[in-house]
């Protein structure tokens, strides 16, 4: 099976380098040079790593097929993905994106929005909606807010407390770089709340 291990940032320096957005619990058993990704959109891959470093919190990733910022500007929003046959033995314990995107959000028996995606942030991880009207909300990933997922049953129950949906109201900003204090991009949430359930990879 395919699992999705990064998303594609911003370029990093002149010579091909970009920024990824982690999404696998086991970053240094899944980029290791020499390894082969699966990309989506398929025309960007794929693609094999040449290295991989550590800025501060952000990982920076190059590619063989990549030799300058040019190329890894055209890789923006990519999704990287490996092909493997094991699972870790507690991947029953969180979610992958994959299984999440399309599922209908709920509030009690109401539906409310579509997920279009999983942001995996350091501290928590959040859930994209996006409401019938076009509007991206931002979901803490957490028990107390998400209490059910019920990937056969096509949907996902949500228990927000008031105000949630307004004050996580997107304003349209790029969803690798809302909230962000860091110069390459990525969002750091502050909140204290561990995340349960989790993403996996």
């Amino acid at each position: 099976m395919q699992l999705q291990v990064a998303r594609i940032g911003k370029p990093h320096g002149i010579r091909g380098e970009v920024t990824v957005q982690v999404l696998t619990d086991a970053p240094g058993d899944r980029f290791v040079p020499g390894t082969e990704f699966v990309v989506e959109p398929a025309s960007a891959g794929p693609l094999t790593l040449r290295s991989a470093r550590w800025n501060k919190d952000i990982l920076l990733l190059g590619f063989d097929e990549v030799a300058d910022r040019n190329r890894a500007e055209t890789l923006r929003g990519a999704k990287l993905f490996i092909e493997t046959e094991e699972l870790d033995e507690d991947d029953d314990e969180g979610w992958y994106e994959h299984e999440l995107v399309g599922l209908e959000a709920r509030v009690g028996s109401q539906a409310v929005g579509k997920i279009t995606a999983l942001n995996t942030m350091p501290v928590q991880d959040l859930l994209v909606v996006e409401t019938a009207d076009g509007k991206e909300i931002l979901i803490p990933f957490v028990e107390q807010i998400v209490p059910e997922v019920n990937v056969e049953g096509g949907y996902v129950l949500l228990t927000p407390p008031a105000g949630l949906f307004e004050v996580n109201e997107e304003s349209g900003e790029d969803p690798e770089t809302r909230g962000s204090d860091s110069a390459e991009g990525f969002a750091e949430d502050s909140a204290g709340e561990e995340a349960e359930p989790e993403a996996k990879a």
